[in-house]
């Protein structure tokens, strides 16, 4: 029985002491278009396979917004299907609410090209021109979002736009690097009416994300031309994937990260960065992206869309800690406003 039990802490204390570098194999095919299928949601029978659909909106009136849509699998309860809405700035002040559902309740509708979660969350239309996105929740308090996109620059997509991390893989696609967005929001009784541009990717994992990612950088870009748009994603043991997409009037680059910097430093993703980021490129000719992220402006919790206590612990216990999302706005090397958020474990 004691050399059973020396077995097993052994084993657990190899596992977690004992690293091996996973190999990062990038996307198959040529640079293409979004389409609807890309925006559908992917099957895949990995146990934690999880999905997300991300929108961040910046207002021209200073409020932002923040909505994901996911399929997840949250431990010791199961499939689920979840959904977050942030705002910051909302008449000064910043809310978070998340809510969860049995994964029955998404209906999908690929001839309409429409996801829908009990009538109350919905994404209507392929990601571009007349998109549409409602989110509404009673949760301690009333938040409300209702926006079209009255404009869209193209998506695009290196191939299949997966790549094989180790024995992991990784799905993105940037359906829209920068569009025009108008509508409503509300918490409780308060409506604002608002414009705004957005940025609106769509990721994928067949891993809990921290067993893939040690930290991932998103930035978007306040205007068309020139742009930065899309993530870095640090692998645990350095290494990258992911894409951005670049335009400096000459049309639409994707660009892959080949090297990260803080401070003038290499960055490992390890920790959340300090100040002066550096991100270069796979492509010689597009330029370092260079920002600072010394002070993010919300600094929010996964853990905000999970409504069950028990649950809120097992996220805990297998992604190693808390993942927390930095999000802020800073002068980017390219002479305009780069919208960032920082993810991974505090």
């Amino acid at each position: 029985m004691v050399k059973s039990i020396y077995k097993s802490i052994l084993a657990v204390l190899v596992s977690v002491g004992v690293s091996f570098a996973a190999d990062v194999v990038g996307p198959k095919g040529d640079v293409r278009s979004t389409t609807v299928n890309d925006f559908m949601p992917h099957q895949n029978s990995a146990k934690e396979f999880n999905e997300n659909w991300n929108y961040q909106f910046v207002f021209d009136n200073g409020t932002r917004a923040v909505v994901g849509y996911s399929t997840l699998y949250v431990p010791n309860s199961g499939k689920k299907v979840a959904c977050e809405l942030s705002f910051w700035n909302f008449k000064g002040k910043s809310y978070t609410v998340g809510r969860q559902y049995p994964p029955e309740r998404l209906v999908v509708d690929k001839a309409k090209a429409t996801l829908d979660i009990k009538g109350e969350y919905k994404m209507e239309g392929k990601p571009g021109k007349g998109h549409h996105v409602y989110f509404t929740a009673d949760k301690d308090a009333k938040y409300f979002l209702d926006l079209t996109f009255d404009s869209a620059e193209p998506g695009k997509v290196p191939g299949d736009g997966v790549w094989t991390i180790g024995n992991n893989k990784f799905g993105q696609y940037i359906h829209v690097p920068y569009g025009r967005v108008s509508g409503r929001i509300g918490y409780n009784e308060d409506t604002l009416t608002v414009k705004g541009y957005v940025y609106m990717d769509q990721t994928w994992q067949t891993a809990q994300a921290t067993d893939i990612a040690a930290r991932v950088i998103n930035v978007s870009t306040n205007s068309r031309n020139p742009i930065f748009a899309g993530r870095t994603v640090i692998t645990t043991d350095g290494k990258f994937a992911g894409y951005t997409l670049y335009n400096a009037g000459e049309g639409y680059k994707v660009v892959m990260p080949k090297g990260v910097e803080d401070e003038g430093n290499t960055y490992n993703g390890k920790k959340f960065p300090k100040g002066d980021l550096k991100i270069s490129w796979n492509d010689e000719s597009v330029p370092a992206l260079k920002f600072n992220v010394a002070k993010p402006y919300q600094k929010a919790s996964f853990l905000d869309k999970i409504d069950s206590w028990v649950a809120r612990q097992a996220i805990k216990l297998a992604t190693g800690g808390e993942i927390f999302y930095y999000r802020g706005r800073s002068d980017g090397s390219h002479e305009k406003k780069i919208d960032w958020i920082i993810t991974g474990v505090k």
